[in-house]
């Protein structure tokens, strides 16, 4: 039997990793996690997958919290997906199981057992191809999502600041300058620009000051701004 490994990565590391970590040991409890904090959608550059995909053997599973954590790039996440099942590794997403290689391998194991021995090998070899073609499709559109959910949120982003920056607001924070708050969004805009527990440089009264809001309102929005964090970070 081989051996179990986890792979858990997040971008930035005000990010929380222990999500990963906790879903992968209770699924799969003896396997020796390595976690990683490095942004970007690329497999170069990634020290401790790549520690792991120099070690990793035939018979080994790596299990992955989700299938953006093994890649957000659709070319390169499909190429390694099958240079690792042809290696018989096995790879396991905890919340996408149906493009597992246990899946796919089950596929191709199922439709060969109801052939005939004299047609065996040639069913064999048309069996894997149509089903290379299935899955590999199945697995490309998984990749073209993860990549995609990036994109939608640097372009939301994008979006926030060229709406903050039309409406005349500062981004980055002038001592004694005040926003003019026209909406809920823009308040929590800036908060989550500038509130320095969110990755920003002021404290909270300081913001608060900063978009003349109520304590009770500033302490509402900030909570919501931070429950719309925390899901952006699970996909990211």
């Amino acid at each position: 039997m081989g051996k179990e490994y986890g792979y858990a990565r997040i971008s930035r590391q005000k990010q929380k990793i222990e999500r990963q970590i906790t879903n992968i040991s209770r699924a799969y409890p003896n396997a020796k996690i390595f976690e990683e904090v490095f942004t970007g959608r690329k497999i170069e550059g990634r020290k401790e997958f790549n520690r792991l995909l120099k070690i990793v053997k035939p018979g080994d599973t790596i299990i992955f919290d989700s299938l953006s954590r093994m890649s957000r790039n659709a070319d390169e996440g499909e190429k390694l997906y099958f240079e690792l099942y042809e290696k018989k590794i096995e790879l396991v997403f905890l919340k996408e199981p149906y493009i597992n290689t246990a899946t796919y391998r089950e596929s191709i194991k199922q439709s060969v057992e109801k052939t005939g021995d004299e047609i065996a090998d040639i069913y064999i070899e048309a069996t894997n191809r149509v089903f290379k073609l299935i899955a590999k499709r199945q697995i490309r559109l998984a990749f073209e999502q993860a990549e995609k959910e990036v994109e939608d949120l640097r372009q939301r982003t994008r979006e926030g600041l060229m709406e903050a920056r039309a409406n005349n607001k500062q981004i980055g924070g002038v001592k004694g300058a005040t926003y003019k708050i026209k909406k809920k969004e823009d308040a929590k805009l800036l908060i989550r620009t500038h509130a320095k527990t969110l990755g920003g440089s002021l404290k909270d009264k300081e913001v608060m000051k900063l978009a003349n809001l109520s304590e009770k309102t500033y302490y509402k929005y900030k909570k919501e701004v931070e429950e719309e964090i925390k899901k952006e970070q699970e996909v990211i």
